[in-house]
């Protein structure tokens, strides 16, 4: 049974649930820098939802595994756990390089949270997109492997770019968060619905580069796949605290990330997804200009009817531990 929450809200439903599982559950974080950890800091480099989220799932005493992955060294966090997330990754990483070595592990569980990136490169592909995507959740689920899933934010919006340029990446995002309720029901997958517009306003929640979460958002996340998978039976530890252990980024440092790294990447971004975004508001304003702005939504509707009608038949969904 698919399950929904919104970030910042308590989630609602009641919940299939799962056979409970005897010993540590094994977690494999799968995606791209929000799950890498990118805007939760702490000492050594990045530690992120899907480590905390880790602690939680296995009672104290349990032996530490350290994770894997783009993510820089952190605290080893309590659970079998193996982060494969690495920044800036796409679809089609998760798909050739972090879903075979998750495999490997053996998780019990899986997180596979990816495709903003996806939505900034020139050749955004919806097809494609669903093709492997769908292909790692068949992969996973065929061993009895529970999926969690996240639909996000789009980038226009964190980033607060003008109109003619918001509207082509939300669509895009739009595009992929129906991909992925689409495969979240397929696959019976634990869903966190993180693009409420709640959960984009509250500034408290997001880091200074305004794409990913700081350490309440992460923490914030953390508790809310925590909380359904309490409700499947699929916890034995307590959730993880939502309270910061550090104090948010002061003016001062925001602004100065945003004058290195923050310039850094939009550098890298530019030579890539500028011309493509350019375009496209050159689109968009046309056709807003004839009033057939409409057009382009319903072309992008029909481009994702017809990639998931193109997916083959799903696989027999096994049990955990099957």
């Amino acid at each position: 049974m698919t399950v929904y929450a919104n970030v910042g809200a308590p989630p609602g439903g009641a919940p299939a649930v799962e056979p409970s599982v005897p010993g540590p559950l094994r977690y494999a974080a799968l995606g791209d820098s929000l799950t890498a950890g990118v805007g939760d800091r702490v000492e050594g480099g990045w530690r992120g939802w899907a480590a905390l989220l880790a602690e939680a799932l296995t009672p104290d005493g349990a032996t530490a595994h350290a994770p894997m992955g783009g993510a820089a060294p952190h605290p080893e966090p309590l659970a079998p756990f193996r982060n494969f997330a690495t920044s800036g990754a796409l679809t089609r990483d998760v798909r050739t390089e972090q879903t075979p070595a998750a495999l490997a592990f053996g998780p019990d569980l899986a997180s596979v949270v990816v495709g903003v990136n996806d939505t900034l490169r020139r050749a955004f592909d919806i097809a494609a997109i669903a093709r492997a995507l769908d292909e790692v959740c068949a992969a996973l689920t065929a061993r009895g492997t529970v999926l969690l899933t996240a639909c996000l934010p789009d980038p226009g919006v964190m980033l607060g770019l003008p109109a003619p340029l918001a509207r082509p990446l939300a669509r895009r995002q739009r595009a992929v968060n129906n991909l992925v309720h689409a495969l979240t029901a397929r696959y019976g997958a634990v869903h966190l619905h993180a693009a409420d517009p709640a959960w984009v306003a509250d500034r408290s929640l997001w880091s200074p580069d305004r794409l990913h979460p700081g350490e309440r958002g992460h923490r914030m996340i953390a508790a809310r796949f925590h909380a359904m998978l309490t409700a499947r039976g699929l916890t034995l530890g307590p959730p993880p605290p939502q309270e910061p252990e550090r104090p948010p980024p002061t003016r001062t440092e925001a602004l100065l990330w945003l004058a290195t790294a923050g310039t850094g990447w939009m550098v890298r971004r530019s030579t890539d997804l500028l011309p493509e975004l350019l375009w496209l508001a050159g689109a968009e304003m046309r056709h807003w200009a004839r009033g057939t702005a409409a057009r382009l939504d319903l072309r992008a509707e029909h481009a994702l009817s017809r990639a998931l009608t193109a997916l083959p038949p799903p696989h027999p969904l096994a049990r955990m531990g099957e």
